[in-house]
């Protein structure tokens, strides 16, 4: 496999940019003309760190690297533009490998709007996907941050919590329960081969983000380390507090066998699992009925009350008939 042979193969099966990118994949950076504000973020996807190979296709494995990265601009209330991608491959991985790791990734750029504009290639020890995306909007102060709520906001949810970590518990735990990538996975338990998608192919919720910004969110952010761990940052970019109701969380169908069979508390799993790649939101209370509403007419995912802000610091999570669960999530260092 040669680099620039791999690289115009690339090119051929990327589909026609925008009149916006005047230049793309192909020269030595892309130009791209783009009024307004924009957002840009990254995220890296290696192998044993947040995927294993044996697992998923590498046709997953891409969708999956640039699904995680749109995710973030999902929580500024962005429109996708443009996505930039570093591939270091692995010497197991032959041309054919590459462009099937490409196709995953631009079938989802297709379905979400966004523009493939350029990235780079390399020789690397293990799998690695680093993926920059960008966004537009009109002017700055469009983008929904996660700075501004304010005592008394109202806090939501998309979706349903908890899949994506129970689904990383069972593929841990084989005992042919995922025989083989691409194969049936066999599970008695009715939805765990959801449970199982939900971590394996995510799904940026572009469309919520963009309808909860129209409603006037006043602070956003997605659930990529755990609802306890997302929402501390939320109150602290906000100077506020959170408290939120462990009984009203709209947890995944199947969490509790799962969580059960891996002697783990499905509370406990849903608020600090991670990757479910969810929004969760602060609203003025009186917007909450017309953001559901705008949510739900994107046909993508629901949205759900958990709790409010109110003054002070940190975030509670009350459990029902009394007491706390710990606020905890998932460090990428730890």
């Amino acid at each position: 496999m040669g680099e620039f042979e791999l690289l115009a193969r690339i090119r051929e099966r990327l589909p026609p940019a925008p009149p916006s990118v005047r230049l793309g994949s192909g020269d030595d950076a892309a130009i791209v003309v783009a009024g307004g504000a924009t957002a840009t973020s990254v995220d890296a996807l290696i192998d044993g760190v947040h995927f294993r190979r044996e697992w998923c296709s590498l046709r997953q494995i891409g969708a999956k690297a640039l699904a995680v990265a749109l995710s973030d601009l999902a929580a500024m209330g962005s429109e996708p533009g443009e996505a930039y991608v570093v591939l270091g491959v692995p010497p197991d991985i032959d041309e054919d490998g590459c462009v099937e790791l490409l196709d995953g990734m631009a079938a989802l750029a297709a379905e979400t709007g966004t523009t493939l504009a350029g990235g780079d290639v390399t020789r690397a020890p293990v799998l690695t996907l680093a993926t920059t995306v960008v966004g537009h909007v009109t002017g700055p102060d469009d983008f929904v941050t996660r700075a501004g709520a304010r005592p008394g906001d109202t806090l939501v949810v998309t979706g349903e919590l908890g899949a994506a970590a129970a689904g990383l518990l069972l593929l841990e735990r084989g005992s042919g329960d995922v025989p083989r990538v691409g194969g049936h996975y066999g599970y008695s338990t009715r939805g765990t081969s959801a449970l199982v998608a939900r971590q394996l192919e995510p799904s940026p919720r572009l469309g919520a983000g963009l309808a909860l910004a129209a409603a006037g969110a006043a602070a956003m952010i997605d659930i990529s380390d755990g609802l306890g761990g997302d929402a501390g940052h939320l109150a602290a970019a906000g100077g506020v507090g959170l408290r939120i109701d462990a009984a009203a969380l709209p947890l995944a169908p199947g969490l509790d066998e799962v969580a059960a069979a891996a002697g783990r508390d499905p509370l406990e799993l849903a608020t600090s699992g991670g990757e479910d790649y969810e929004l969760l939101a602060a609203l003025p209370a009186t917007r909450v009925d017309d953001a559901a509403a705008a949510v739900a007419a994107q046909g993508e995912t629901t949205l759900t009350r958990i709790g409010e802000v109110i003054a002070g610091e940190g975030v509670e999570i009350r459990l029902p008939g009394g007491g706390s669960l710990a606020a905890r999530g998932f460090d990428q260092l730890d």
